[in-house]
């Protein structure tokens, strides 16, 4: 009767957490490496930061700068052929030769999948005639395109140099855009590829370990120099939605991937979905209403609010308590005052409502649930009490 007792009070208490609302256990991670950030990998939300706008040095991650500049810039079926500066360059490399001629995917491949230094530059030498004038290139789309002014590139694979420097808040907004690419999402998964040259024929295994062991991992590239420390990009997906997580200066690989995926639980776990419809207003500057030009879902996590607002400069901005995220320029329309078409309705108070209604009924949801919970465990446990009350009384009777 004891042994059943104990299972009883188990099942109970089991019953009790397996209902107990799950985003009351989410807490935000605690993170070693120096500085590291999390994104949503479709909008640019930024989810955890730590450190995100310090100056780093960024190791092989550089590598995704080149591996995106390849993919739109050159063309994956041109023959590269190998310089000797290419063939000497110090650190990790894919032993190419001397006079040796490579299709540019190749070179691509064995640089994220291996790390190739003498593919980067490689790389960079058929794109841009010498390394000097590629990273001219590099610092360009990263200013031009992506309007990252905390980034400055001197060379294509990430060998330690005092004005090679970046941000992970710099490198997530660069992942995020590589990864609109199909050809770079497609090279960036690789988990290995043979690999046949005139000095080298082996099997390359990524050296990005998640990837090997996570399903949900999709993509990224680790860099290691004794004045970076370790440094870390992933990319994941579940259940359709997509992260990014950087963290650089660990002070070992492990802390790396452990900070990961500690970011990445976080992600998946501490945050559900508010959407909001194409053509809400988000704010009115001057005679210019701006307005959403697709469906936007943005991240919210337990206990605040997702906020939409419009700068001054035309640029959204999303917040979660403390932390501001840019959004993408293109989900914005904008349309003058002056415009005699039909008006959109003013849609701040609704984009409002919208969280606001979703928050609240998650909020009593859990609340009921805990309550039931709380209910069914306290009325086992009074059974048990009963039951054990009810057999004392039965052995009082017959042994008097």
């Amino acid at each position: 009767m004891i042994a059943k007792q104990w299972w009883l009070i188990l099942f109970a208490l089991t019953l009790l957490f397996s209902v107990f609302p799950q985003t009351t256990l989410a807490e935000e991670p605690n993170i070693t490496s120096e500085t590291a950030i999390l994104i949503d990998g479709k909008t640019g939300q930024i989810l955890y930061e730590k450190n995100s706008g310090q100056v780093m040095y960024p190791a092989s991650i550089t590598k995704i700068v080149t591996a995106i500049l390849a993919i739109e810039s050159g063309n994956l079926n041109d023959s590269v052929e190998v310089s000797s500066e290419a063939r000497q360059v110090d650190g990790t490399r894919v032993y190419l030769a001397e006079g040796e001629t490579v299709p540019l995917e190749k070179l691509v491949k064995g640089m994220m999948v291996n790390s190739g230094n003498d593919a980067a530059v490689a790389i960079a030498e058929h794109l841009s005639g010498s390394v000097d004038a590629f990273a001219e290139e590099m610092n360009a789309f990263v200013k031009d395109e992506l309007n990252l002014q905390d980034t400055n590139f001197t060379n294509p694979h990430g060998l330690f140099n005092e004005e090679h420097v970046t941000t992970a808040k710099d490198m997530a907004r660069i992942t995020q855009y590589a990864m609109q690419n199909d050809e770079y999402r497609s090279i960036a998964s690789l988990k290995e590829m043979e690999w046949s040259g005139e000095e080298w024929d082996t099997t390359l295994i990524n050296h990005h370990r998640l990837l090997l062991d996570h399903d949900y991992v999709t993509g990224g590239k680790n860099g290691y120099v004794s004045k970076s420390g370790f440094t870390l990009v992933t990319s994941a997906e579940q259940d359709e939605r997509e992260l990014i997580a950087v963290t650089m200066k660990a002070n070992s690989s492990n802390t790396a991937y452990q900070d990961t995926l500690k970011l990445l639980n976080y992600g998946f776990n501490a945050f559900t979905p508010v959407v909001y419809e194409e053509g809400k207003k988000i704010g009115t500057i001057g005679d210019t209403d701006y307005m959403l030009s697709k469906e936007l879902t943005l991240l919210r996590n337990n206990d605040e609010e997702v906020e939409l607002t419009i700068t001054d400069d035309g640029v959204m901005e999303s917040s979660i308590g403390s932390i501001t995220s840019l959004l993408d320029s293109s989900l914005l329309s904008a349309k003058s005052l002056n415009d005699s078409s039909t008006p959109v309705a003013d849609v701040e108070t609704s984009v409002n409502k919208t969280s606001g209604e979703e928050s609240t009924s998650n909020e009593w949801l859990n609340l009921a649930i805990l309550v039931i919970g709380i209910g069914m465990f306290m009325v086992i446990l009074l059974a048990l009490i009963l039951s054990k009350k009810s057999s004392h009384r039965r052995r009082s009777r017959s042994f008097p």
